[in-house]
């Protein structure tokens, strides 16, 4: 009875571990979808562990204890990454962190440096001025990038509306396949006042 309620203990650790890493992060903080599925090995652990003798109980719960200590860990970086992303999008809420953002992702993701920044600075300054809230009443482009339409950023996530990290990913990568670098985007801005 004591190995049941212990692994009946576990099983309910492992269904909340399991609930919480499925929070998805938005501009918000974390948002928990409304339905959650949880999918359990095909024999029931009741089922599996009230019919075993003590000691294979006892390896099994000594296994699970494993695998959650394991998930443990996983977690713990899994909380500290969404830590992270939470920081840097209200850091992008107000330009100066958008423009930090937007350095550290360019030289991470792109390998563009100092030069490729300072035209993409340029670019969004003439754009957005780094306002992630920018709206153009009369074309409907939105964000620092000013999407046009909006809903293009929907290819890197659907919280553009509210989260400036998702308008800088979708700016760069707009900019790397249309134009191959933001000097190139700046260049045919200045020649047209549109990239």
């Amino acid at each position: 009875m004591k190995i049941r309620k212990t692994i009946l203990a576990i099983w309910a650790t492992v269904a909340t571990l399991l609930f919480v890493t499925s929070a998805q992060p938005t501009a918000y903080g974390l948002e928990f979808p409304m339905t959650t599925r949880l999918v359990l090995p095909d024999a029931p652990a009741g089922t599996a562990l009230l019919v075993v003798a003590p000691s294979t109980a006892t390896a099994v719960s000594a296994s699970l204890t494993s695998a959650l200590n394991s998930r443990r860990a996983v977690f713990s970086s899994e909380i500290a990454l969404v830590s992270a992303m939470s920081i840097s999008i209200e850091a992008a809420r107000k330009p100066l962190g958008a423009r930090r953002v937007t350095k550290a992702m360019m030289e991470a993701e792109y390998g563009w440096g100092e030069e490729q920044y300072t035209c993409l600075n340029r670019l969004w300054t003439k754009e957005s001025h780094w306002n992630y809230q920018a709206r153009n009443p009369r074309s409907g482009a939105h964000g620092i990038a000013q999407a046009l339409p909006a809903t293009k950023m929907d290819k890197v996530g659907t919280d553009w509306r509210t989260n400036p990290v998702t308008q800088i990913q979708w700016g760069l990568l707009y900019i790397s396949e249309r134009y191959n670098s933001p000097c190139a985007a700046w260049n045919k801005w200045r020649r047209s006042h549109y990239y």
